[in-house]
C-alpha cells in the first residue's frame, strides 16, 4: 500500500504542477497579445523613417553627420545585450546569448575589446559568470519604461561615440517573427548604416528645404531611438511567446504523466485487490 500512497501523492503532485503552468500560459498569452501589438504599431513607423533616410540622402548627395562617420578608436565595441529577467520561457534567452558569446569570442580573437551593456538578469548572470566585461546591469525592468530606457540608452551611446569610445555599438536582441520564431539578432546601431543602394524612384523628385544635412541631424538621432525602441518590443514580445510555448508544453507532459501514473496506480491497486482476494479463497479453503 505504500507504493499506491506513493504514486497517489505524485499524481496530486503534477496535477498541482499542471495548474501552476497552465496559469502561466494565459497570463503570457495576456501580455503577448499587449506585446505584439505594440511591437507591430512601432515597427512601421521605424520602416518609415528608415525609407525618409534612405531618400534624404540619395537625393542630397554626399553628406557628413557625426552619427554616420567612423570613430577614432579601432579596438573597442560595446554591446547592448536585451534579455528577460524572468525565465520559464524555453530557449528564448539561451539561443540568443550563445549566439551573443560566439561573436564576442570572435570578436575578442581579433584583438577588440568588448563592454557588454546588460538589460536583464539572464543576460547578466550569463556574462558575469563566465568572466566577460559586464560594464552595466540593468535589472526588473518594466515594459512600460521601455521607451524611456531606450532614450537614455540612445543619449549614453551617441555621448560616448562623440568621445570615441568605440568603433562600433550593437543591440543584442531576440527579432519577433511569430509565435514559434524569435530571431537571435546582433544590430550594428552605431554608426549608423544607412541603404543608400535602395532603389526608389521617387528619390530624385524631392527637393529638401532646409538642407539634406540638417534634416538629417534631426532625424538620425530620432531613428536611433526608434530603433533601440523597436529592439525592447521585439524581445518583449518575444518573450511572452516563448514562455506560452513553453508553459503549453509543460502543460501537455504534466497530461501526459498524469495518464501514465494514473495507469501505474490503477494496475498496483489491481494487482492488490488480486492479491487480497487470493489469500482470502486461500484462507477459506484451509478451513
Amino acid at each position: 500500500m505504500a507504493s499506491l500512497r506513493d504514486t497517489r501523492r505524485r499524481i496530486g503532485s503534477v496535477k498541482n504542477t499542471r495548474q501552476i503552468t497552465r496559469a502561466m500560459k494565459l497570463v503570457a498569452g495576456a501580455k503577448l497579445r499587449r506585446a505584439t501589438e505594440a511591437a507591430t504599431a512601432a515597427k512601421p513607423y521605424q520602416q518609415t523613417l528608415s525609407r525618409v533616410l534612405t531618400r534624404v540622402v540619395a537625393g542630397a548627395g554626399s553628406v557628413e553627420h557625426p552619427l554616420l562617420n567612423v570613430p577614432d578608436n579601432e579596438t573597442d565595441i560595446v554591446i547592448a545585450v536585451l534579455t528577460s529577467d524572468r525565465g520559464l520561457c524555453g530557449g528564448f534567452n539561451a539561443q540568443l546569448l550563445r549566439k551573443v558569446q560566439i561573436d564576442v569570442d570572435a570578436m575578442i580573437a581579433e584583438g577588440k575589446t568588448v563592454r557588454l551593456l546588460a538589460y536583464g538578469k539572464k543576460g547578466n548572470a550569463y556574462f558575469s559568470s563566465r568572466g566577460y566585461d559586464v560594464a552595466e546591469a540593468h535589472l526588473d525592468l518594466d515594459p512600460d519604461d521601455y521607451s524611456d530606457i531606450a532614450d537614455k540608452l540612445a543619449e549614453k551611446l551617441m555621448s560616448e561615440m562623440a568621445g570615441n569610445a568605440f568603433e562600433k555599438a550593437y543591440v543584442a536582441f531576440n527579432d519577433f517573427r511569430s509565435v514559434m520564431v524569435q530571431d537571435p539578432t546582433l544590430a550594428q546601431v552605431l554608426p549608423m548604416v544607412l541603404d543608400t543602394d535602395e532603389s526608389d524612384d521617387q528619390g530624385g523628385d524631392f527637393i529638401y528645404e532646409p538642407d539634406g544635412t540638417e534634416i538629417l541631424g534631426r532625424l538620425l538621432p530620432m531613428a536611433l531611438r526608434t530603433q533601440i525602441f523597436q529592439s525592447f518590443l521585439e524581445t518583449q514580445a518575444g518573450e511572452q511567446a516563448a514562455r506560452m510555448a513553453a508553459m503549453d508544453n509543460a502543460t501537455r507532459n504534466a497530461s501526459d504523466l498524469i495518464d501514465s501514473l494514473t495507469l501505474v496506480y490503477n494496475r498496483a491497486r489491481q494487482a492488490a485487490i488480486t492479491t487480497e482476494l487470493t489469500e482470502i479463497v486461500s484462507g477459506a479453503e484451509a478451513l
